[in-house]
């Protein structure tokens, strides 16, 4: 059993491994540019806002709290709001409006001209984040995506993005938060 688990392990590591240097390949110029763009607007004094589904709401949220409680550094905390939290706005809108328009709604009453929206999907066809974008552009944010390989609506549709070069869901989430992990150092290196 013990061998068993150990090539199972030396797999997943691998996998991991090889997916870390697809991305650094791949994905290194978006990364710089969404950092860019989040830490001006975090500077000029608008919000970032996150969305996504699953795994990909817990993405949202930890990379909210990094930014508004701290990563590294001892800062002034900074405007970042995860749509996924609030029990009662997810559940009204979603019974009223259905459940494609639950992170749309919140954009449309919370958005402003210079905000960020960061919009995590690694299928990047999720019809509610998909909304949420549409709603995000014509309030005028500006859109990251956050995806896997596939050419998706997210993948085109987003001002800049993070596509990870994978199919596999686990590892494109990893990937996600370290990609969200260097966003939110850069933030803090740039205050």
């Amino acid at each position: 059993m013990a061998q068993h688990f150990s090539e199972y392990f030396q797999n997943e590591f691998n996998e991991h491994r090889v997916l870390l240097e697809k991305t650094l390949d791949q994905c290194a110029a978006a990364i710089e540019q969404s950092a860019n763009i989040i830490s001006r607007c975090l500077a000029q004094g608008h919000k970032v806002m996150l969305c996504g589904n699953g795994g990909s709401a817990a993405d949202a949220q930890h990379i909210a709290t990094e930014l508004s409680g701290r990563f590294r550094k001892e800062r002034r905390a900074l405007a970042a709001i995860a749509l996924t939290t609030d029990s009662s706005a997810l559940t009204a809108i979603s019974n009223d409006y259905g459940f494609e328009q639950v992170f749309a709604r919140q954009v449309e009453a919370l958005a402003q001209q210079g905000d960020v929206l960061i919009c995590i999907s690694t299928s990047g066809s999720s019809p509610n984040v998909i909304s949420a974008l549409e709603a995000g552009r014509e309030r005028g944010c500006v859109t990251i995506g956050m995806t896997g390989e596939r050419n998706s609506v997210l993948s085109k549709q987003a001002d800049v993005c993070i596509q990870i070069p994978s199919a596999n869901t686990a590892r494109i989430q990893e990937m996600h938060i370290l990609a969200g992990h260097i966003l939110c150092g850069w933030v803090e290196e740039n205050l």
